[in-house]
């Protein structure tokens, strides 16, 4: 394209010259965007090379459990959190440290949680808390739990995923029950390195394939985020909400839909 515009010419045949100045700042200005691109791509590779495989098992684990299971109570308000089931992380996979009453199971998700593709696949930094409702815990929830056992047997993300296809078509990770939900509230949460702490406090309900516009999520104006589940077999949809599970609101714009 820059060719053609720099040797375009006018009836006379000579080069105009406010053509060829024009080709030449737009050519300085495309040149310039492909280097940010260039930029960009540069840094996106480095988040899948920083985090090629999983690190030592102890960058994942937290010293203090009562921290733990703090951090993973403070995804939802108090009201659901204080009855719920408490998990942590152990050596072997996520452990009951607190039995409840209400049905609702919070812990704090490792990076394995994000999807399989995420290139922050095995960022040891991320800590989420999250509290998922019994619909979620009984349907959505053990298929993160029985990958987070195959992650501490030392599988490798090339075989998390053959395994995850290999148990959707045998029937035994399953789509999710209908009302599964979860509460993302915690302001002391580490979502990824692009946003380097929380998010927003946000909802997320998950529901089988489904299009993303039929709940009017990523369209100009919608509060509602939509995002296929890929090799699983949810869609799962993000709702921000005003404030974080301590009752304080949250003060970042929503803008840019970053997670």
């Amino acid at each position: 394209m820059l060719k053609r515009l720099w040797m375009r010419r006018d009836n006379s045949g000579r080069n105009t010259g406010q053509t060829g100045r024009a080709a030449r700042t737009l050519a300085m200005n495309l040149g310039l965007n492909l280097i940010a691109l260039g930029v960009c791509a540069a840094h996106a590779r480095t988040a899948e090379e920083q985090y090629p495989a999983m690190a030592p098992l102890e960058q994942y684990l937290m010293a203090n459990r009562a921290d733990e299971i703090d951090q993973a109570r403070s995804a939802a308000p108090p009201s659901i959190s204080s009855d719920a089931d408490v998990l942590t992380l152990g050596r072997h996979g996520y452990e009951t440290a607190i039995k409840g009453k209400n049905g609702f199971v919070c812990l704090v998700q490792r990076a394995w949680f994000s999807g399989l593709t995420d290139q922050e696949f095995w960022n040891p930094k991320e800590r989420a808390p999250i509290c998922f409702n019994p619909q979620g815990a009984r349907s959505v929830l053990p298929t993160f739990l029985r990958r987070t056992g195959w992650v501490l047997a030392g599988a490798s993300k090339d075989k998390i995923i053959a395994r995850t296809k290999a148990e959707i078509a045998a029937n035994e990770i399953s789509v999710p029950e209908i009302g599964a939900m979860s509460y993302m509230l915690a302001k002391n949460a580490y979502h990824s390195d692009a946003v380097a702490g929380p998010w927003h406090p946000h909802l997320m309900f998950f529901l089988p394939h489904m299009n993303v516009v039929d709940w009017g999520a990523n369209l100009s104006g919608s509060p509602v985020l939509g995002s296929d589940g890929g090799i699983e077999p949810f869609t799962i949809f993000f709702v921000p909400v005003a404030r974080w599970s301590d009752g304080t609101p949250d003060s970042k714009p929503l803008g840019v839909h970053n997670m």
